[in-house]
């Protein structure tokens, strides 16, 4: 029997969540004997209700399996720490204020019995957005298709189906600097979309934030093109040629009605040509640094405070920074009791009695990530 995740990151949606097990349950049920279902709901660092909640859910229907974060990572992290936790031969991500309508899903898992990969909803049509959200979603989306060096369909929403293929492909990605949606078509894959209408928010408020939404869409240009990277250099040049310009304009006027004082002309176009080539540089050096220091500083994407209902798999980094930190307790244990003596060996003042009947710190089980 095939197995189907159904990943779902929850932030202050207590309003919702009771509502969104239900459907799901519902949809669940429908496919009873067919298929095996699971739902990862992944707890990210809420502040009302959402987690004791989520704790009842799980208590009535363990097909739902909770995983709370530290703290809030945004909506991607928790996308990241829930598709590390699925299991299902193919893997569901939608929202958790039933935006992304979960009747859908039988349309999704139709499709992909079809042969498709990944099955994501095209919307139609933005039921609760103001009119400047509104352009500002269509602006987005033809930038990301002008500029991106794969675009990714227009209107196409987070929620979708994807085949444990591909998403175990993802979860094998390193990198941090990258938006979820258009990595999806980076990676491949026979794909479709599904025409849909975004109903409104079922209840709570959005957390939506004009500035945290705009940084998000530069963070998500970036991280699909090198385009404006490109720029930097012929922007430098426009600003060398019209540097050369003026110098030509100053040198003719010099000729023909004298300068203001000796070297003005000469002066100002070597700065504004100097100016060019510095932030020529600067632009190209900020870039990469930026990229690698996001890179190199390998902070996880999401850390984990606790699961219920399966064993989590960690973040990579997360796992590298505990045996780490492992290590360093391992070594201060043993320079405390005698057993980091050069040479390996023995303090000769080392005895059983010294170490009080200390033992090395225990070593927690953690989850490779695949």
């Amino acid at each position: 029997m095939k197995k189907i995740s159904v990943v779902v990151p929850l932030y202050n949606e207590g309003k919702c969540v009771d509502e969104l097990a239900r459907r799901l349950a519902l949809v669940f049920d429908a496919y009873t004997g067919r298929y095996e279902f699971e739902g990862i709901l992944v707890e990210n660092g809420s502040a009302d209700d959402t987690y004791p909640l989520l704790l009842g859910i799980h208590a009535a229907d363990p097909r739902f399996k909770i995983v709370q974060l530290q703290r809030n990572f945004d909506m991607e992290g928790g996308m990241c720490a829930g598709l590390a936790q699925a299991t299902g031969d193919a893997c569901v991500i939608m929202a958790g204020d039933l935006q992304d309508p979960p009747e859908l899903i039988p349309a999704f898992i139709e499709k992909w019995e079809e042969g498709y990969e990944n099955v994501y909803q095209l919307v139609t049509r933005r039921t609760d957005n103001s009119l400047p959200r509104r352009i500002a979603t269509q602006t987005f989306y033809w930038l990301m298709h002008k500029i991106s060096d794969r675009p990714m369909p227009r209107n196409a929403s987070d929620f979708r189906l994807i085949d444990r293929r591909l998403y175990e492909a993802f979860n094998a990605m390193p990198e941090r600097s990258r938006m979820i949606r258009a990595t999806w078509t980076w990676i491949g894959g026979r794909s479709l979309g599904i025409e849909h209408e975004r109903p409104p928010r079922f209840g709570g408020t959005s957390a939506f934030s004009a500035f945290r939404t705009a940084g998000y869409a530069v963070r998500g240009i970036l991280a699909t093109s090198f385009l404006p990277l490109k720029l930097i250099p012929f922007t430098g040049l426009a600003m060398s040629a019209v540097s050369f310009i003026a110098f030509i304009v100053y040198a003719v006027r010099a000729i023909a009605y004298g300068v203001p004082f000796a070297g003005f002309g000469t002066l100002l176009s070597a700065n504004l040509l100097l100016f060019g080539l510095l932030f020529l540089l600067l632009g190209l050096m900020s870039e990469y640094i930026g990229m690698i220091y996001e890179e190199v500083r390998g902070r996880p994407t999401f850390i984990i405070r606790q699961a219920h209902g399966l064993d989590p798999v960690y973040d990579r980094e997360q796992i590298a920074l505990a045996q780490h930190v492992l290590a360093r307790r391992a070594a201060s244990f043993a320079s405390r009791t005698g057993n980091g003596a050069a040479g390996g060996g023995t303090s000769n003042n080392a005895t059983a009695a010294d170490t009080n009947g200390a033992v090395p710190p225990a070593m927690p089980e953690i989850a490779s990530p695949g």
